[in-house]
């Protein structure tokens, strides 16, 4: 079994696969401050909650946007399951060729994601991670990684919304009924959800006219993707075990 984890601004995701077959995720949040061992005692209770034992696996692998919890979290990976953890980034085997002007500044979670995407279903291809932060990748035909688009998520602006003004609420992140709200909670939600659509649509199509490739195929994921994939053509394939999947892709093509 392979363990594979997706460490993001918000929340770390974790997967075990046996071969090619995810067999349980779980999710911890990454902003609170943990040592290895509670790291440690959090992932073998989370694994054995799952039916795993800590002996089933047989090689870790780690995508982090989040430089700070990682001497931590590797640490609990080496001291509690025993494995030397196989870290996402320079020097790492992907099948992936970054073509940016600065390689090392693309985070791996993109990477990853741009991995599964191509490997899953081929390119060129258009990656979108709806996360903290909403993405967009190209992907060309020949697995060079081209352009890339980041834009703010749909809960960092939510948040900026109740953090910098007087009166705004927190709300919750969902589609109203109908775009024509009348009253704040709901004109909030509209304003949110209907700006990503437009947003989602407009920069589709900009990168589909300006890269010449028509016939793009577009792909998402991420906590908040569904939602969006559901309201707009746009999008092609919803897939929310993209990162994952590329984790393990990426970790087979090192081990061999």
């Amino acid at each position: 079994m392979i363990f594979v984890i997706d460490v993001g601004n918000t929340n770390m995701t974790m997967g075990v696969f046996q071969g090619k077959k995810l067999e349980a995720t779980f999710r911890i949040m990454t902003k609170t401050p943990r040592t290895s061992d509670e790291y440690g005692i959090m992932i073998t209770q989370l694994l054995k909650n799952n039916g795993i034992e800590v002996t089933d696996i047989e090689g870790v692998i780690i995508a982090s946007v989040v430089p700070d919890v990682m001497h931590s979290l590797t640490s609990s990976i080496i001291r509690y399951l025993k494995l030397k953890p196989l870290i996402v980034g320079p020097g790492v085997k992907s099948g992936i060729k970054v073509a940016t002007e600065d390689p090392r500044a693309i985070g791996a979670d993109r990477i990853v994601d741009a991995v599964a995407a191509y490997v899953k279903y081929g390119g060129p291809v258009l990656v979108l991670d709806f996360g903290t932060a909403t993405t967009y990748d190209l992907i060309m035909e020949d697995g060079r990684f081209t352009a890339g688009i980041t834009a703010p998520g749909i809960r960092i602006s939510s948040e900026a919304l109740w953090k910098e003004t007087a009166k705004l609420p927190n709300i919750e992140i969902r589609k109203p009924k109908t775009i024509l709200a009348q009253e704040t909670i709901t004109s909030m939600q509209a304003g949110l959800m209907y700006g990503q659509i437009g947003q989602t649509e407009y920069i589709i199509r900009k990168v589909k006219e300006e890269s010449g490739l028509a016939e793009l195929k577009v792909v998402a994921t991420g906590g908040l993707g569904r939602a969006i994939a559901d309201e707009t053509d746009s999008i092609d394939i919803y897939d929310s075990s993209l990162t994952l999947d590329g984790l393990r892709i990426i970790y087979d093509k090192n081990r061999r």
